[in-house]
């Protein structure tokens, strides 16, 4: 027969299993009732019900996730769109909605930081190996202080050491670094060099290389007289002068002689680039 303590401690679990928050409202009967309409405006007003009333625990819930580099807003948008997803999915059966519905909206909080919130684009495996690794290096951390090494990171999280490499490189993807950061910190309070110094700018050498390898095809085609006027001009360096001593024409002729084939070579190469668009 059970003592006053055994039916003490059992009404006890039985309030810890049932107890809610303040913003979770009775539904049970509203959702119930959901099931049972058709498709129509009267069941969309009450799933759009059900979703208001619900709305104060999804925003609860997008609180526990501010100060992690994304806007609140966002997150509560998130929260709320994980909402909806719960209430279309939810059934009475599977016991009370809050339980339901917060691992949905934790999922699709989750799923919105692995997705969007990266600075740059990693493999999921990675994303899932630096959340191992970091648990690991700040329980190894708070246990001795100081940056834990390659080995005791891995013993600590099950992983290989080219794993844990791997997760300590995602670390520095979640955000990026401000172009303005110093690269190394300086004991003076004059500035070091930051990022941006080190960066490389654009080549224009690089604009060189195409424009050669379009005009190519057009060169090669051009009558033997024209090509070698262009080569002597603009490869060998030789002034019109020259040029028309060599040919035994007139420098004003090798001068409308280069204008002439310039402008058919420029006018080429944009057709041929036009169809190749």
């Amino acid at each position: 027969m059970p003592t006053a303590r055994t039916k003490t401690t059992r009404t006890t679990r039985t309030a810890r299993t049932t107890r809610v928050h303040d913003d979770a409202p009775q539904t049970t009967a509203a959702f119930e009732r959901l099931h049972t309409l058709p498709e129509g405006p009267e069941r969309e007003q009450l799933r759009a019900d059900l979703v208001r009333v619900w709305l104060p625990m999804a925003r609860r819930l997008a609180g526990k996730y501010r100060n992690r580099g994304e806007d609140s807003d966002d997150l509560r948008q998130v929260a709320a769109l994980g909402l909806v997803k719960a209430v279309d999915r939810y059934e009475t059966a599977r016991g009370a909605f809050e339980a339901f519905a917060v691992p949905t909206i934790n999922g699709e909080i989750k799923r919105h930081f692995r997705d969007h919130a990266w600075t740059v684009h990693v493999p999921r495996r990675v994303q899932e190996l630096r959340n191992r690794v970091r648990v690991a290096r700040r329980e190894l951390q708070a246990r001795r202080p100081g940056e834990p090494s390659l080995a005791d990171l891995a013993a600590q999280c099950g992983l290989s050491e080219d794993e844990v490499a791997d997760g300590l490189k995602a670390l520095d993807a979640y955000s990026a670094l401000s172009l303005d950061a110093e690269l190394q910190a300086r004991p003076t309070a004059e500035d070091g060099p930051t990022l941006a110094d080190v960066l490389g700018s654009e080549d224009g050498a690089f604009d060189t290389v195409d424009a050669r390898e379009a005009v190519k095809p057009v060169l090669r085609a051009l009558p033997e007289r024209e090509s070698r006027i262009l080569y002597m001009r603009f490869f060998q360096d030789m002034p019109q002068r020259r040029i028309a001593e060599e040919l035994g024409i007139s420098q004003m002729h090798v001068s409308r002689l280069i204008n002439r084939t310039c402008t058919r070579v420029r006018e080429q190469v944009t057709v041929d680039h036009g169809a190749a668009a």
